[in-house]
């Protein structure tokens, strides 16, 4: 890579000086907050001809795309679910844009396509974002967003016929369906109108509950609850499978101590508050009659399963089934009478099946170290699915019945590589405090530990998930290059319950920080790599992982890769979503936390002169989780900052978001820009 220092496009320093609690905070690129102003669009398009035209000369490029391109094309399918005897999962034969939702009328039967979101646009940016069946396997409610936006708009289609109905649902968002039993209608979330302009940036308040009937127009759908006293509150509503009560999870934002109230649909339509006090987080898995089930952390840190007889709801009456261990319960779904519970162990995933008294049956056995993902099972149903992925094995899918125990695949990939050329190992760090942080290690089998191999440190860090393996095309193509791949499980994240969580969060994120810089040590330290061949990369979240510790510790790292992240510690609440990440950052009108904030805040802690790592920020155009503005102002500093001769780049997608829907060619394409890049600033051409 040269190291001659660019010469950046143009970026005016304002003079935006605010006192906040009392602190002076300069905020010189607050005009890019503007996302339509003439100036921030030749600003944009001037990195983006910067970008591009450098990007394109790396000579590995097109090669890394190519290959890339090889192996994406692969098959790959979606969880299977039942409803009725008809059978529903989305399939992709290798590089479509978008997976192709299918159904079969049983589990033999022969697959029959049900909608192709790559028909809904020429360049598949449109994205089928969430999707339900009636009970009967009749309808299907589906949801659809353009261009990457959390924006979604839900139509209804008859399965048999593929036919659309005129029903047209819009300013949806955060939201699924929730059919009653009859199949005459579903619940879902939406918002009022957001102002004309305002609806990719305005923060969004006040979602509120409605009830749609097949055939009414919306303006006719029933609201079916709102608390105009609580904005922030974000519901989640869902049917017993008996039919008989409206669930509806209430949430605060993004904070994981959750409300849970229901509705008798049999009764006289009054919403009762079952679980009021936000005090735990609890994750409703299904009914027998009035014993409504829940996995909690109330009174369990690595959360347990507990039963709440509405007749009796007080504390006093709970009933425990499964008790907390040493290990997270991540996940627990009812299925033909019994119970499936996915627990971590060590970041990694353990399948068992219990009884309605919690009485353990047996354990699902699992291929190795992994991941269990997409629990599919209905309450009389024996019959579950679930896929098992790990660092080197695209999920496969399974079917399991879990009254006799047996199990089979139900659809594998075929591969274009040799997953047993590859090995894991779980190691384990001490981060700064001692706290002992897990750290997965894949590589080419035999690979010789030189202290010089080019080292990709993934991390995320933040709001309970738990960073947990993974299957992933670009991390082959840098492992066959002779890379290491390693993912941190930081603080922050879920993978030791809510201690872990909270660990690494409000006044405690810098924990997250030093976790992991911590990693990146132990690499070093290990004989892995060292640090001009040490780069480090996460997205949202982990987009922050990455801005703190590359303006923390830049002599650290070779390499930085920090996308669609959050990146002004001090105004993202004023955008989008953002108010509701307070939660896990706290907020910066509270002294306390604005102080926290201010000292880790990447955009506010860039220092000129430093000699930064070579870096490449990406954001999109129609990014409205987190506001574009974030990477914009955050690239504009560290480019007038750099005080070293590795390049600073920012990569702006169009007709792109935070990352879901996003098609396979932009994908690839990104994937080859971020892959071409972190090898040549690491001298792994």
């Amino acid at each position: 890579m040269p190291r001659t220092p660019l010469t950046y496009p143009p970026a005016r320093r304002g003079d935006t000086l605010e006192v906040l609690h009392g602190t002076p905070v300069a905020d010189p690129y607050r005009w890019m907050e503007d996302l339509d102003a003439d100036e921030t669009q030749q600003w944009v398009a001037a990195e983006n001809e910067l970008t591009h035209g450098y990007l394109a000369k790396l000579p590995a490029r097109e090669e890394i795309r190519q290959r890339l391109t090889a192996l994406w094309d692969y098959e790959k399918y979606g969880v299977p679910f039942r409803r009725g005897s008809r059978v529903f999962y989305t399939y992709n034969p290798g590089l479509l844009n978008q997976g192709v939702l299918y159904w079969q009328a049983s589990l033999d039967a022969e697959p029959q396509p049900l909608l192709d979101p790559n028909a809904l646009s020429e360049d598949g940016t449109v994205a089928l974002t969430g999707y339900e069946v009636s009970d009967n396997g009749r309808w299907l409610a589906y949801g659809v967003s353009a261009s990457g936006s959390d924006w979604q708009e839900w139509r209804v289609r008859e399965v048999e016929t593929g036919r659309d109905l005129p029903d047209l649902l819009r300013w949806v968002k955060f939201s699924g369906a929730a059919w009653r039993p009859d199949g005459a209608g579903f619940y879902y979330c939406r918002y009022d109108r957001p102002a004309e302009g305002n609806e990719y940036k305005g923060a969004v308040y006040g979602q509120k509950l409605y009830y749609h009937r097949l055939g009414a127009p919306q303006e006719e759908d029933l609201l079916a609850y709102e608390r105009p006293d609580q904005r922030e509150w974000i519901f989640q509503g869902e049917v017993t499978q008996d039919g008989r009560y409206l669930v509806v999870g209430v949430f605060r934002g993004t904070d994981r101590e959750n409300g849970v109230f229901y509705r008798d649909l049999q009764g006289d339509g009054q919403m009762v508050e079952l679980l009021r006090e936000f005090d735990a987080e609890y994750d409703f898995i299904g009914s027998e009659g009035p014993l409504f089930y829940f996995r909690t952390d109330a009174g369990a840190p690595m959360y347990r399963l507990i039963a709440i007889d509405i007749r009796a709801p007080e504390r006093t009456h709970w009933r425990e089934i499964v008790a907390e261990t040493g290990d997270t319960i991540e996940r627990a779904r009812m299925a033909g009478g019994l119970l499936v519970l996915s627990r971590l162990h060590d970041a990694h995933s353990e399948l068992a099946v219990y009884d309605a008294a919690g009485r353990k049956v047996r354990d699902i056995p699992l291929p190795g170290i992994g991941s269990v993902a997409g629990l599919q099972a209905r309450r009389q149903d024996p019959l579950l699915f679930y896929a098992f992925a790990g660092f080197t094995a695209p999920g496969t899918i399974y079917r399991y019945d879990v009254t006799t125990g047996e199990g089979a695949i139900f659809r594998q990939s075929k591969l274009g590589f040799d997953p047993d050329a590859y090995e894991t190992r779980l190691a384990f760090c001490a981060s700064k405090d001692g706290a002992r942080v897990p750290l997965f290690i894949t590589h080419k089998r035999g690979l010789a530990l030189t202290g010089d191999a080019p080292t990709y440190l993934y991390g995320y860090g933040g709001f309970g998930i738990s960073m947990t393996p993974g299957f992933s095309v670009a991390n082959l193509v840098w492992m066959e290059r002779g890379g290491i791949y390693a993912q941190a499980c930081l603080r922050g994240g879920g993978e030791y319950g809510t201690p872990w969580h909270d660990g690494g969060k409000k006044l405690a994120k810098q924990n997250v920080f030093h976790d992991f810089i911590a990693a990146g040590e132990w690499l070093i330290a290990n004989g892995y790599t060292r640090p001009a061949r040490l780069a480090i990369g996460g997205g949202s979240n982990g987009g922050l992982l990455v801005g703190a510790c590359l303006t923390q510790r830049p002599d650290l790292f070779g390499a930085c890769f920090a996308a669609v992240g959050v990146l002004d510690m001090l105004r993202f609440h004023l955008f989008t979503i953002g108010w509701a990440w307070t939660s896990d950052y706290g907020s910066p009108d509270e002294p306390a936390d604005f102080a926290a904030l201010l000292a880790y805040s990447p955009y506010h802690n860039v220092r000129a002169g430093a000699a930064y790592p070579a870096t490449l920020i990406t954001t999109a155009d129609h990014d409205d989780r987190v506001y574009p503005a974030h990477s914009f102002k955050f690239a504009a500093a560290l480019q007038a900052a750099q005080g070293g001769p590795a390049p600073i780049l920012i990569r702006i997608e169009t007709k792109a978001g935070h990352g879901a829907g996003k098609p396979t060619a932009k994908l690839i394409a990104e994937a080859a820009d971020r892959l071409a890049f972190l090898l040549a600033a690491l001298g792994s051409e």
